[in-house]
């Protein structure tokens, strides 16, 4: 069968520029997973469950506030505060699953589309090693290249190598055979950080995730290890380290007013 969701895979990227430049690239895969599908996807696929143990596995405890079947609902919600449409919603997560029932997402993005299939809305579910989740829900207007370019405040604490005072420039090409996700991190003197997630669409099936699995084996173990091992040299480097700012709440949200949002992000 064929399903709306797939899985991406490419490449992540990493760039800081200032005080010391550090560079990373790790190959990785990601689902995309349209919320609809996601009982379809658990009857079907042998190698995937939602809200089950499998090797590969979604479970909303993982996002949003972290209710048992009500990750949809949590959009819907946050695009009625936003004044957007919502009769015939569909929503797409990109996100990395869960293998063998652990996962670390520092990222989660939720395309939003309304019955047309136009693209309505991106939330950014941006999560840190604390366990404290924010997302930035925003509307969109597409440009004419087929991007989407956002920008908002760091509302929340995320890296010890980063201060809190940044803003996030988004450039997202929104997925299609291919997709790209990208964040310029700037603070008051300029851009500090780019990172970057790309890739090529593959069909979603237990053959696809069983090759994914060989070729990427334990990957989010790996993810969250990168991140200590990056965090070291980084520390070596002589990088400044900046304390926790314990978020207000663990799980909270932004909803970004329009003009700010879609202001042309830094290159």
């Amino acid at each position: 069968m064929i399903w709306r969701s797939a899985l991406f895979t490419g490449n992540v990227v990493h760039q800081r520029h200032r005080p010391k430049k550090h560079s990373l690239q790790y190959k990785v895969f990601s689902l995309l997973i349209d919320l609809d599908e996601l009982p379809d996807l658990h009857q079907t696929l042998r190698l995937f469950g939602h809200n089950r143990r499998a090797i590969f596995s979604v479970h909303d405890k993982d996002h949003g506030v972290g209710e048992t079947g009500g990750l949809k609902n949590w959009v819907i919600g946050h695009l009625q505060q936003a004044g957007l449409p919502v009769d015939g919603l569909r929503v797409t997560m990109l996100c990395y699953p869960r293998i063998f029932g652990y996962v670390f997402n520092p990222l989660t993005v939720y395309f939003c589309y309304e019955s047309t299939g136009k693209l309505i809305a991106i939330l950014y579910e941006v999560e840190n090693t604390f366990h404290e989740r924010h997302t930035y829900i925003i509307p969109v207007r597409q440009g004419s290249d087929g991007s989407v370019r956002h920008r908002c405040a760091k509302e929340m604490y995320v890296s010890p190598f980063v201060p809190m005072e940044c803003h996030y420039d988004f450039r997202v090409f929104p997925p299609t055979e291919k997709v790209m996700v990208g964040i310029n991190e700037t603070d008051a003197d300029g851009p500090l950080l780019y990172a970057a997630f790309s890739g090529q669409r593959q069909e979603l099936s237990d053959a696809s995730l069983l090759k994914a699995l060989l070729t990427y084996p334990l990957m989010t173990l790996k993810v969250m290890g990168a991140i200590h091992w990056e965090a070291l040299k980084l520390w070596a480097k002589g990088v400044p380290v900046y304390r926790h700012s314990k978020a207000e709440k663990p799980v909270a949200s932004s909803i970004i007013h329009p003009e700010a949002a879609n202001a042309e992000a830094t290159s």
